[in-house]
């Protein structure tokens, strides 16, 4: 059963109630969560829950059916994600809406070996660098891996190229070498599986853990034996579908890719694929690879070597470091089909610099030593030179920063979570055209970001032409649709234009000036005629002189160091408290039960914590039809402006939601 313990619960209830049910024979583990702490409690089959739940400090019981307790749906109906950390302080997240890769070769050979591979799988795109040091092989006489040297070489090479590292646990006897060597997470194999006590053992140490399939394994047991980690202590477990056996010879084994759906509905931990076991021959691999991902699977691990003919354990079905580069090229061109992200490396050593990120007019108390700071920064923005977003950053930024030009508001994200940039500057509503929904789908998507702060900046759009083009030569004009929107009432006057939509105002503005027609025009901000050599033709034409857009500023959550039952959103106060600005917005995510009266509860939440909503809008949920989630922002009065008040209304929202997740707290400019 899971027993949910009340938010005031003292320690000697909470004493009492594990007395209590020690006598009853039941085995418990206590998990602190950032909205509750649970009990999670293994014994009799038949027991009244009733009997626990009117125990001093206790909330509720949720009985669970399945023989699997702490790894059902039951147990935990949010998906878990496992955190890893990368040499750099990264965290990589396994689970959620983001693809991770795994790669490297089979087994450790050399030193020279793990580097050339690790430097290769690096610059593709691979988030953790695998590698065997312990080899269990069917025939004694095969390589048995280097053992405790190829765990130091393997992590030598992980250190050297940002890489956390993965290795196989093949008896409880190395686990002592392996947590010397520094090994970050522990990869129980499918001739392991149901070795029960090397799990158990594993468990106690609480270090991530993948746990494969076992070659003949049914999924229950499969799961059985993730109770055994789970049971034990481990908090991160990953699930590994590598392939069973099965009458077919073709392949190595059968990859049972309907496991990962079907456990989706099971379970809660996150599940990889593992194609390069299960197909035993390259070119087989990256179909199988992609084909994990459509079915949902949070990760792929695969083994790449350089010279994989001359490999000492598994050549045929290693990958080829070109063939791994277009395998990530491929998955990275397919995430935003699935509404995914790809989990990479952020470019820099250390998390983004908080210097600069302040509401605008505000002044570094730093001077001199700030200006030099922030001048590293890079913030990404979507379109060319004049965007109207790039006048944001250098208003926002005090011309401290370093605007990064990208081609789409999604590459602006990826950016940021890559760490090609420190921020992005995105365009979330405009007072006349409304909501950019585009990115309300990005801030979903992309879990590993949050909002740090907010811009308001006024638009005033003019026409402009190549030099000497007059009103009456206009034929096809430029702009964003939003540019379009936003001076609907000037265009209706020109009805027989042809309009064009481009990527930003500024792109607008460069495509009239490359074409050197007097025949086109665009829709964008007078600074652009400068940047283009364009003429303005006709100055403020959009609809309402209070024409505004509204900006967020985002940054990566990937350097979050937090003790469990802490607040995550804790990290949406650094920009604040770095600059001694307190935050006055919160925003938040959520998605409704299916039951009636469902939205109606979640707005209560916001009434019930006093907390002003200023803006609500909907969105479909991507892959679920007529399922939506709902973002909204809310005021915070200076009382009310601290993680433990956020954190109250966060739980309050949880109770009454499906799912929640918070987006930022920050400061938000007001007008």
């Amino acid at each position: 059963m899971v027993i949910v313990l009340k938010s005031g619960i003292s320690a000697e209830e909470k004493k009492a109630l594990s007395k209590f049910l020690g006598s009853q024979n039941f085995k418990t583990n206590e998990i602190a969560g950032e909205e509750k702490t649970i009990i999670a409690a293994v014994g009799r089959l038949k027991m009244d829950p009733r009997e626990v739940e009117v125990l001093p400090g206790v909330e509720r019981v949720i009985p669970i059916s399945k023989p699997y307790k702490m790894a059902s749906r039951e147990f935990k109906p949010q998906n878990s994600v496992v955190e890893i950390a990368a040499p750099s302080g990264q965290l990589i997240r396994v689970g959620g809406q983001r693809i991770v890769a795994m790669a490297g070769p089979c087994a450790v050979e050399s030193r020279e070996q793990m580097m050339a591979v690790a430097k290769r799988v690096a610059e593709s795109g691979a988030t953790i660098l695998r590698g065997g040091a312990y080899k269990p092989r069917t025939s004694p006489y095969s390589f048995q891996g280097l053992g405790e040297e190829g765990c130091k070489i393997l992590k030598e090479a992980g250190d050297k190229y940002g890489l956390p590292v993965v290795t196989e646990c093949v008896a409880a006897e190395y686990i002592p070498a392996m947590q010397k060597a520094g090994i970050d997470c522990y990869q129980v194999g499918a001739r392991n599986m149901q070795n029960f006590e090397m799990l158990k053992r594993l468990g106690k140490i609480n270090k991530p853990v993948i746990l494969k399939r076992g070659l003949s394994a049914t999924i229950e047991e499969w799961l059985m034996s993730a109770e055994y980690l789970l049971s034990s202590g481990c908090e991160n477990v990953i699930l590994c579908e590598r392939g069973i056996r099965t009458y077919e010879r073709a392949t190595r084994n059968t990859l049972d890719l309907s496991a990962v759906p079907i456990l989706r509905g099971l379970t809660h931990l996150p599940i990889i694929v593992d194609p390069s076991h299960a197909l035993g021959i390259r070119d087989k691999v990256s179909p199988m690879a992609l084909a994990a991902v459509a079915a949902g699977a949070d990760g792929i691990i695969v083994e790449v070597h350089c010279n994989p003919d001359k490999a000492l354990s598994d050549g045929p079905q290693s990958l080829y470091p070109e063939q791994f580069d277009k395998l990530m090229r491929d998955i990275d061109a397919f995430a935003p089909i699935l509404g995914r992200e790809v989990a990479h490396l952020r470019k820099n050593e250390s998390p983004a610099k908080i210097v600069g990120v302040k509401p605008a007019g505000k002044k570094s108390a730093n001077g001199a030593a700030a200006k030099k700071s922030a001048q590293k920064l890079a913030v990404a923005f979507c379109g060319k030179r004049g965007a109207y977003a790039e006048q944001a950053i250098a208003r926002h930024f005090d011309g401290e920063a370093e605007a990064l030009p990208v081609d789409s508001f999604r590459e602006i994200f990826q950016s940021v979570l890559d760490g090609r940039a420190d921020y992005g500057m995105v365009p979330i509503e405009n007072s006349l055209a409304g909501s950019v929904y585009e990115n309300y789908d990005n801030l979903a998507a992309f879990e590993d970001v949050s909002i740090v702060s907010s811009v308001t900046l006024r638009i005033q759009h003019a026409l402009l032409g190549v030099k000497g083009a007059r009103l009456s030569d206009i034929k096809s004009v430029y702009s964003h649709p939003q540019g379009f929107a936003q001076c609907s009432n000037f265009l209706a006057e020109h009805s027989g234009w042809n309009k064009i939509d481009a990527v930003s105002t500024a792109s607008a503005a460069k495509l009239v000036g490359e074409s050197g027609s007097a025949s086109n025009a665009a829709i964008a901000s007078a600074v652009n005629a400068k940047y283009y050599k364009l003429s303005v033709i006709e100055e403020s034409i959009e609809d309402d002189p209070k024409n505004y857009t509204r900006f967020f500023v985002i940054a990566a959550n990937h350097f979050v160091a937090r003790k469990k039952g802490d607040l995550a959103a804790s990290l949406a106060f650094r920009a604040q408290k770095a600059e001694g600005v307190k935050p006055n917005a919160v925003s938040f995510v959520f998605s409704t039960k299916n039951e009636p009266g469902s939205l109606y509860n979640c707005l209560g939440v916001f009434d019930k914590n006093k907390l002003n909503l200023t803006r609500l809008e909907s969105r479909p949920v991507h892959g679920e039809t007529w399922k939506y989630n709902f973002y909204a922002d809310a005021e915070l009065s200076p009382d009310e402006r601290n993680v433990e008040y956020v954190s109250g209304v966060l739980e309050a929202l949880a109770k009454a939601a499906q799912g929640v997740r918070l987006l930022g707290v920050y400061s938000a400019e007001t007008r």
